[in-house]
């Protein structure tokens, strides 16, 4: 299950990650035109800085889930 908040906390992490904007009340993904918003990034902190800035917190988490390929390597994880 991905965590709603990163464990690493620094500028940036070695493995990619997906951070998920999602709804609290719906339990489900954001979407925009019906598709789900996701950030693909090294910087997992920030992205989820960007996603909830000016987001009512009640409402909104972001989730953050490496990505299989990138742990697997052994490139680091989120």
């Amino acid at each position: 299950m991905p965590s709603p908040i990163p464990p690493k906390a620094g500028p940036a992490v070695n493995a990619t990650c997906a951070v998920r904007l999602i709804d609290r009340r719906t339990k489900l993904p954001h979407r925009i035109n019906g598709t789900p918003l996701v950030l693909f990034t090294r910087r997992p902190v920030e992205a989820v800085a960007e996603l909830l800035a000016g987001r009512d917190p009640q409402i909104w988490e972001a989730r953050v889930e490496p990505l299989e390929h990138a742990s697997k390597a052994g490139a680091g994880s989120c």
